[in-house]
């Protein structure tokens, strides 16, 4: 397909991001609209001035410390629970209206409640709140991750992780430990993954993201992680493959993310390629759709054109993702038989039109129907 054609096909199918940040989601006009409501001081009070300030831009080195830096202007706007059901509402609305049916939405919150020293479980319930109001209105299920740093005290985990379990009835299903994985171990955090465990919360561990994959094998034998956060360097070791293999985890890959953060130097060079030879279990997410200025629609059409991906290909990273979900089993497998007719019906379609071109007839769109 021509990109025009399949930016709408992609536009057009459902889909399931299992690795969006909240904190990385929040539209340009809310953050102008809440610095005018809090008299939040900003550095430009236009859209297109304060973009540079919060989104990734071409102007950008591709460096984990121009793309960190954007997230230090976002933390200053959460001084309000309204804002933050406010942020979190949006993040799911815009996430619907991309054809996002299911959605894992985390957030840390530490990062939410520092400003006005809130409560973790305040902040917890706010964005819970915010979610179920978007869900309302819109034709999307959402499932809340609570991620906590690695760099944040062992005090400051565990009370974390309560809010999260004291919130698994209110959405919240999995519990992630994310940060600076080269200059944090995740040692001091073994005993309240175990608990989150035990909580029934799934588990996802980002590592093997900004250092090789030793992370990846520490996430899965000694913090139990069900999901990898990225883990793109994980085919540095044959080893530890074997191992994701051997355990099924999946894997939540952000390709224009890890790009732009320099953990990939170029689209070209990305280890997706290499990660699906080896038989990995891979999915397509967008990490900080805000800071990266995309859309799940924008990475699957990305994966096409420049990973070396097919239709069928990105399909199945649907069907992988509805399988890994942290829902419970009846619910999962509910999922997974949506997504795997949706894989079906296109399929059918990609099938006609092919046929179509091997007779000489003219192209038509694909109309992927709006399960």
């Amino acid at each position: 397909m021509e990109t025009s054609d399949l930016r709408a096909y992609f536009s057009a199918l459902p889909k399931i991001d299992l690795h969006r940040h909240l904190e990385g989601t929040i539209r340009l006009e809310t953050l102008l609209e809440i610095a005018e409501q809090y008299n939040i001081a900003l550095p430009d009070r236009t859209a297109e001035g304060l973009r540079g300030y919060v989104q990734v831009t071409p102007a950008d080195a591709n460096d984990a410390l121009h793309f960190l830096k954007k997230f230090g202007v976002l933390r200053r706007f959460f001084c309000a629970p309204e804002v933050i059901r406010r942020v979190a509402r949006e993040a799911v609305i815009d996430a619907a209206r991309d054809n996002v049916k299911y959605l894992e939405l985390r957030f840390t919150p530490r990062a939410l409640a520092k400003l006005m020293d809130f409560t973790y479980y305040e902040v917890t319930q706010w964005v819970c709140e915010g979610v179920a109001q978007a869900q309302r209105d819109y034709d999307i299920r959402v499932g809340l991750i609570v991620s906590i740093n690695r760099h944040e005290s062992v005090a400051d985990g565990d009370r974390q992780m309560r809010a999260a379990v004291d919130h698994k009835w209110h959405g919240v299903v999995g519990f992630d430990l994310c940060g600076r994985e080269a200059d944090y171990p995740a040692d001091p955090f073994y005993e309240i993954f175990r608990q989150a465990r035990q909580s029934g919360l799934g588990i996802t561990v980002h590592a093997g993201e900004w250092v090789g994959p030793r992370n990846v094998r520490d996430a899965i034998e000694r913090i139990g992680a069900h999901r990898i956060g990225h883990g793109v360097r994980i085919i540095e070791d044959n080893r530890i493959t074997q191992m994701a293999l051997d355990n099924h985890i999946t894997f939540e890959v952000c390709p224009t993310s890890n790009v732009q953060s320099g953990v990939v130097h170029a689209m070209n060079q990305h280890p997706l390629r290499d990660m699906n030879y080896l038989g990995l279990r891979t999915t397509l997410n967008t990490d900080d759709p805000a800071i990266s200025n995309i859309t799940l629609t924008d990475e699957l059409v990305n994966a096409v054109e420049n990973l070396g991906m097919t239709t069928a290909d990105v399909q199945r990273s649907l069907v992988r993702s509805a399988e890994a979900a942290f829902l419970l089993p009846s619910e999962r497998a509910i999922l997974v038989a949506r997504f795997a007719n949706v894989e079906n019906t296109t399929a059918d379609i990609l099938s006609i039109e092919t046929e179509r071109t091997l007779k000489g007839e003219s192209r038509t769109k694909a109309n992927v129907p709006n399960r």
